[in-house]
């Protein structure tokens, strides 16, 4: 591949525009060789860089080490680096949605390239550019490069240390979330390796934090946030609109399923998912290969997450009826590639959130599923589908479970909401099983309940403090209940909408 690239004009420049990368930020410096000290290989990686519409903008050479080589506590120690949660991304636009602020991004070039090195670190000569003079000569490094363990980790001290001392203020909870309050205006920037986006209530302040990386780091790609982590992203007038069709078209293409009948459902009333035992076996690397894609793809569409986590049991020993199953999802993208999830700007902020369960839902070990959602607004940041870890002796047992579930993703969103400059209590959860909210209430363990895991009782100490608050729901009014079980179409494609799903993409 080297060779090849070597031939080609084009990936030369990229290559070379690396290494003057490398000299531009004082990465490293040529030595003789150490006697007493390892050195890690390096090669070239190649890659296209693409726009959300599939088209190259350029291409891209990158310099790796052979991190692999790396030897714990000589050449590196933490290697541990903070990244966003998607659910904090979804946070971060719906609140950009509640108050009618662009969000921005860019990217940080050759990001790892930054930060800079504690460890004695020496690498090969980059492959195809061997100095001739100095042919046993090798670098010794200053700065991270790509491939070693402890990069991404470096550069995250290096940035963080940059914006805090500039007066931003790192999150409690995240990590990656940085703010500054300047007067009555709000600056939030949001990290996810060497991709940032931002956003103001004031256009001023995004201004001056675009000049501010600008004048420290190389920067490029920086606009209005339309594509991030996969996701397309739609910033209108009247909200934020979040998809990934391009990415359902090529999955189907890659699966051969693009002249496939479409399905109105992801999963039929009557399945059953078992071992099946006695099923024809399929080619487990494709059948993983497909419930990894339609995992990615839950990020914006959750009215697939409880088929996709159910047929994701049977990765270790996939047969044909799970194929068929999966197949069945795929079916269904296919007649709702644009589906995606509203951001609406006209509605509230409050924290709200859905719990529920399929009691012993699971056949194989009757374990039941638990299904939760969260909302602010009217604007769905975060969506659980879980196989309990214990089986439930009664409905009551599984939805307190749920609840329980459901109670710590909304305690997260609370103290991630601080940052924010919002304090909620009293947040509503709504269930539909009596038993339950009563059970959440009562401080005595009776019978019925002294048997449920320790770690389940916290719910009634946030209950008691007001924190949370539970609500009862009619079963047909239970959003949560997509997460659960399949659905026939009419109730299906009513909680659809109520999760704030459009076909506006």
């Amino acid at each position: 591949m080297i060779e090849e690239a070597l031939n080609d004009a084009d990936w030369v420049v990229a290559m070379q525009e690396e290494l003057n990368q490398f000299e531009r930020q004082s990465v490293w410096k040529l030595v003789p060789r150490p006697k007493h000290r390892a050195v890690i290989g390096t090669r070239w990686v190649f890659r296209n860089k693409l726009d959300e519409d599939g088209l190259v903008t350029r291409n891209k050479a990158r310099l790796v080490a052979k991190g692999y080589t790396q030897l714990e506590g000589l050449d590196y120690d933490e290697t541990y680096a903070p990244v966003a949660r998607l659910e904090a991304v979804r946070m971060f636009l719906a609140f950009a949605a509640f108050k009618n602020f662009k969000v921005y991004q860019m990217d940080v070039k050759s990001a790892f390239l930054n930060g800079e090195l504690n460890e004695e670190v020496y690498v090969e000569q980059p492959p195809g550019f061997i100095d001739i003079s100095h042919e046993d000569f090798v670098y010794l490094l200053f700065k991270a490069v790509y491939g070693l363990k402890q990069s991404p980790r470096k550069w995250y001290d290096t940035l963080s240390i940059f914006l805090l001392e500039n007066g931003f203020i790192r999150g409690v909870v995240d990590k990656t979330l940085f703010y500054k309050n300047c007067k009555n205006d709000l600056i939030l920037v949001q990290v996810y390796v060497d991709d940032i986006i931002f956003g103001s209530s004031n256009e001023n302040l995004c201004k001056k934090f675009a000049k501010l990386m600008s004048s420290r780091y190389e920067m490029s790609m920086m606009g209005e946030l339309c594509f991030f982590l996969g996701l397309q992203i739609n910033q209108r007038t009247d909200g934020i609109f979040i998809c990934q069709s391009k990415y359902i078209k090529d999955l189907l293409k890659k699966y051969n399923l693009e002249d496939a009948a479409s399905a109105k459902t992801p999963m039929a009333t009557a399945t059953k998912l078992d071992e099946d035992k006695s099923g024809k076996p399929v080619d487990i690397t494709s059948f993983r290969g497909m419930i990894g894609s339609l995992l990615y793809l839950t990020a914006s569409r959750p009215d697939i997450m409880f088929a996709t986590c159910l047929c994701a049991r049977f990765q270790a020993d996939p047969r044909e009826s799970h194929l068929i199953a999966v197949k069945r999802i795929f079916r269904y993208l296919k007649g709702t590639p644009n589906l995606g999830i509203w951001y609406p700007r006209d509605t509230g902020f409050n924290l709200i959130g859905y719990s529920d369960s399929d009691y012993a839902g699971c056949r194989i070990d009757r374990k039941s599923t638990s299904g939760s959602c969260q909302f602010l607004g009217r604007r769905l940041v975060s969506w659980q589908s879980k196989k309990q870890h214990t089986v439930s002796t009664s409905t009551a047992e599984a939805e307190y479970i749920a609840a329980g579930s459901c109670v710590a993703q909304i305690l997260w969103m609370r103290n991630q909401l601080k940052d924010y400059g919002l304090v909620l209590d009293k947040i509503q959860i709504m269930c539909d099983n009596t038993s339950a909210i009563t059970m959440t209430s009562n401080p005595v363990d009776h019978s019925r309940t002294k048997h449920i895991d320790i770690r389940y009782h916290f719910i009634r100490e946030h209950v008691e403090n007001a924190t949370v608050e539970l609500h009862f729901v009619p079963t047909e009014q239970q959003i949560a209940d997509i997460f659960t079980k399949p659905l026939d179409e009419s109730n299906f494609s009513r909680l659809v909408g109520e999760l704030g799903m459009l076909n506006t993409c």
